[in-house]
């Protein structure tokens, strides 16, 4: 069975452990790109990071962007929402449409 892991500072993924994921605190990019190795290498599907940490390690990310596994969500933390998540799912939606069904033109 895939499992389901949170990634990002303290105070944004800890109430994600109550829902049964796995989290994994980490404030440092270079800490985060070991921690998102790990985690893909252990077998999770779904790995949720806070905006501000996926913001950091960009180039890291992108790796599993063409991979069926991995998903990699982009989340509000604590200090804010940047937009990161939204332009990352429409970046997906118009990949997988061929259109940019989010723009109001």
């Amino acid at each position: 069975m895939y499992k389901i892991a949170a990634i990002g500072d303290k105070d944004s993924i800890y109430g994600f452990a109550s829902l049964g994921l796995s989290i994994f605190p980490v404030d440092d990019p270079q800490a985060a790109i070991k921690t998102i190795r790990k985690i893909v290498d252990g077998g999770f599907a779904v790995i949720y990071i806070t905006e501000l940490l996926a913001s950091q390690i960009t180039a890291e990310l992108d790796r599993y962007r063409e991979l069926p596994l991995p998903v990699i969500v982009p989340i509000p933390g604590v200090k804010g929402n940047t937009g990161l998540g939204m332009k990352s799912v429409s970046k997906s939606v118009e990949q997988a449409v061929g259109s940019d069904i989010f723009s109001d033109t």
